[in-house]
């Protein structure tokens, strides 16, 4: 089988969660902005809800905790090594603003079709009510 050629920068236009059960939920909406990219110096993946609010209690470091959490849960960005082998891409992540994924290989199931990337991850939670997989469509940039 021959690997996929994803090189270069991907712009993303959905996150979908989709549920064993057929529930579909967008986890930052359905509006982004954000793109991965993958080159000879790794990969680099940032994606955030499109508006995000600025802080009114603070800056950076001193703004209240609730407004800190409300930016982590409108933004990713992870970034590391990565290969192709067929159609899956791993992400051997590096840094992680999700601690958990720093060290782990983020395996995904890619299909390119012309301009466009989708990735879709194994199943998440497995044999729970939350079983489902994740998929991320993006179009080159």
């Amino acid at each position: 089988m021959k690997n996929l050629d994803v090189k270069g920068r991907w712009q993303i236009l959905a996150w979908e969660q989709i549920f064993d059960d057929g529930r579909i939920t967008y986890p930052m909406g359905r509006e982004l902005d954000g793109f991965m990219a993958y080159g000879p110096s790794g990969m680099f993946c940032a994606i955030a809800r499109k508006e995000r609010p600025d802080f009114t209690t603070g800056g950076q470091w001193n703004a209240s905790d609730a407004e800190k959490a409300e930016a982590y849960n409108t933004y990713l960005t992870y970034a590391g090594d990565w290969d192709v082998e067929g159609n899956v891409v791993t992400h051997k992540v590096k840094l992680c603003l999700f601690p958990n994924w720093v060290g782990s290989e983020q395996k995904r199931y890619a299909e390119l079709d012309g301009d466009q990337l989708t990735l879709t991850t194994h199943k998440l939670e497995a044999g729970t009510s939350e079983a489902r997989v994740a998929r991320l469509t993006f179009k080159r940039a």
